[in-house]
């Protein structure tokens, strides 16, 4: 039979899960601006019917419900969307973080303004032109001397500039590797921490958005893949389980690298290693490793060090701000050449400097100079332009690295007016050399393979660096563009509705207050059975 005080019980079952649905109401709200929290809802069952099937059961028609009951407390999440929301993350990630960097290379070379290469060189060749009007005069030789300097210290600004925001990119590439290390360890921790709770049947919400989290800041750096495991145990139904986390290429597939290891809670580093230089700094990248974290700390050979996984820069499909920062700075790709933004802007400037200094220093040394014309004998050459330190490290044809940060105008022109050779023919008046010195602008020469002038090989260099810049910047905001239009999606599904809760809280409490009513009703109906009943004529 049914107990006289079975009422009471659905009531107080009643007043129970409404209480509970309050609760997380408030928590939801209490929420409503903290980042990265997805709002929770209380998933409401009805209780057991009485009585269980069974074969004893008590001789009663039917079954009687037992009221309500909370089964879990879950989260809104569409794991859909944080799918393609991190796939958009790791490529916006990877183009800001180039178009950042070339944004920093346009500054630097300030094109076009009137401090940029184009308007010195120009000012240059038009003092030349001048000389040549007036090949003995004081005052034009003085001017093309100091339109030397303008354009040898502009190179080397630039070029030591460049050299500079080289270095801060290093830096950023170090603090991307100890972000990405710290986030893996995190990401493992918070693993393990789920997995001593689910087991037992409860459902730690808060733990998973804490998770999520720290897997959305991951994605900015490298393109990852996140698969869910079971923890194991007698987990709730709405439990989501641990998160292995390996690194994917652009299409999603696994590359080989586990960085989070779920199911034995160990994680897999990463490591960036640089060329070893004579002066003990850091050269370019030369491969990037992955392993556990004592392995990649080993003093010797990482490649003789077993375990670890190791990737080129050029070959490392995982893109993100990581792999951006790197390919900015440099590194050595195939066949051991040096590669990257800035290498290769730096590599450009040195060919074009050295190749423009060896032609203009050939025809100045075949003219003759103030003091060939006074002595009737044509002397040595001189070089109108040489190179800083010891001559032994000067550029070379081979290798004219370094020659942008380099050139100087030789001690001889420094020391002398005298010796700017203006003249073709020995003749005072004469100021072919001059013009001939200036018309190197136009002259074909050989530039890296390139046969072109000066002038129109700048203006490649310029035009590749537009040209890239605009690219990053369209895709940096069609990334942008794409992720947030997820990111606003999987906010509708996630974030607070500040109104949808008051009118959860409006809903709960009056189911609250009739459960309430309802305690009252069968209190009376005790009060009739147990004070009144068996009183007759009284």
């Amino acid at each position: 039979m049914i107990s006289s005080f079975h009422g009471l019980e659905t009531a107080r079952r009643s007043l129970m899960a409404h209480q509970s649905a309050l609760h997380t109401t408030g928590h939801n709200i209490a929420n409503a601006n903290t980042p990265g929290y997805s709002r929770q809802r209380v998933n409401l069952t009805p209780g057991e019917s009485f009585p269980n099937t069974s074969f004893n059961q008590p001789g009663i028609p039917g079954q009687i419900g037992t009221g309500v009951k909370v089964d879990s407390i879950q989260r809104y999440r569409e794991h859909f969307l944080d799918l393609q929301f991190r796939n958009e993350n790791a490529k916006h990630g990877f183009w800001d973080a180039r178009f950042n960097a070339l944004h920093k290379m346009e500054d630097i070379l300030n094109e076009p303004s009137e401090d940029g290469i184009a308007k010195t060189m120009d000012r240059f060749w038009n003092s030349l032109q001048d000389l040549s009007v007036h090949p003995e005069d004081s005052g034009s030789r003085s001017v093309v001397r100091q339109q030397g300097y303008a354009l040898a210290e502009t190179f080397n600004y630039i070029a030591d500039s460049l050299s500079t925001v080289q270095r801060d990119l290093q830096k950023e590439v170090e603090g991307n590797v100890h972000q990405m290390n710290t986030l893996i360890r995190q990401i493992n921790n918070i693993n393990l921490q789920i997995s001593k709770v689910e087991p037992h049947g409860f459902v730690p919400n808060d733990l998973y958005d804490r998770r999520d989290q720290l897997v959305d800041e991951l994605s900015k750096l490298a393109n990852i893949k996140v698969e869910m495991v079971q923890s194991g145990g007698n987990p709730s139904s709405v439990a989501e389980g641990l998160y292995n986390i390996k690194l994917a290429d652009e299409n999603g597939r696994d590359i080989g690298v586990t960085l989070v290891d779920a199911r034995n809670f160990q994680t897999n580093e990463v490591k960036v290693k640089y060329e070893d230089k004579p002066n003990g700094e850091k050269g370019l990248i030369e491969k990037i490793y992955f392993g556990p974290k004592n392995s990649l700390n080993s003093s010797g050979n990482l490649d003789a060090v077993g375990g670890l996984m190791s990737f080129r820069v050029d070959e490392f499909a995982a893109h993100g701000k990581l792999v951006a920062n790197m390919e900015s700075y440099g590194f050595i790709g195939e066949g051991a050449k040096e590669r990257g933004l800035f290498p290769d802007m730096l590599e450009q400037l040195d060919i074009m400097v050295f190749t423009f200094a060896q032609e203009f220093n050939a025809i100045h040394q075949a003219g003759w100079n103030l003091d060939d014309v006074k002595n009737g004998v044509k002397g040595p050459g001189v070089d109108f332009f040489t190179f800083k330190g010891n001559p032994a490290n000067w550029p070379t044809s081979d290798n004219p690295k370094g020659a942008a940060s380099m050139l100087k105008v030789s001690d001889e022109i420094r020391s002398s007016l005298d010796k700017i050779a203006a003249s073709t023919s020995g003749y005072s008046g004469d100021g072919s050399n001059a013009l001939a010195l200036a018309n190197v602008k136009d002259r074909t020469l050989n530039y890296g393979g390139s046969s072109t002038n000066v002038q129109s090989f700048y203006q490649g260099i310029i035009g590749d660096m537009a040209v890239h810049t605009s690219e990053a910047d369209r895709m940096r905001r069609n990334a942008d563009t794409l992720r947030t239009a997820v990111e606003e999606r999987r906010m509708s599904a996630s974030n607070v509705s500040l109104d949808e809760e008051m009118t959860n809280i409006i809903k709960y409490q009056h189911a609250y207050n009739a459960a309430a009513r309802n305690v009252t009703m069968i209190d009376d109906m005790l009060d009739r059975i147990i004070n009144r009943m068996g009183r007759a004529g009284l």
